[in-house]
């Protein structure tokens, strides 16, 4: 099975408002970077963009060493609440309704099919690749602004 590293960012002016993901995928001493962007959007949606965009790239099952500063998406998938909440009928353990349950159903179905191990990197520090992905997002963003 093939060894990908994805590094993801998600950005939103207001919340809601105009947002903006970005992602960077290498495999092989290759790179491809990725961005999109909603008029109206959550920074949470955007965060789950970035993820669920990179994965949809792969072509075939792939072990993912996917890194993000979203502590919402690692937390959700790493800690496995996504599943709950889906196991749930899209429910919290407090039965409050989860949010995002589109996303989250697509996520959890491409983590189906890719094996995905979650890192967190802290924000706007020193990873060279998150702070790219974060400006990919902050400039599809402003395509939306």
């Amino acid at each position: 099975m093939k060894t990908v590293t994805i590094y993801t960012d998600g950005a939103c002016s207001g919340n809601p408002g105009p947002g903006g993901w970005g992602a960077i995928l290498e495999y092989a001493g290759h790179e491809k970077e990725l961005s999109g962007g909603e008029k109206q959007t959550t920074n949470n949606r955007m965060e789950l963009m970035g993820v669920i965009s990179a994965l949809k790239e792969l072509k075939e099952p792939c072990e993912v060493e996917l890194y993000s500063d979203s502590k919402y998406v690692m937390d959700a998938l790493s800690l496995g609440w996504a599943k709950g909440w889906r196991a749930r009928g899209w429910k919290r353990a407090d039965k409050k309704p989860a949010l995002n349950p589109d996303l989250w159903a697509e996520l959890l179905d491409l983590c189906e099919t890719h094996t995905v191990h979650c890192h967190w990197v802290k924000g706007h520090a020193e990873n060279e690749k998150n702070n790219r992905c974060d400006q990919l997002a902050v400039a599809a963003r402003e395509q939306f602004a």
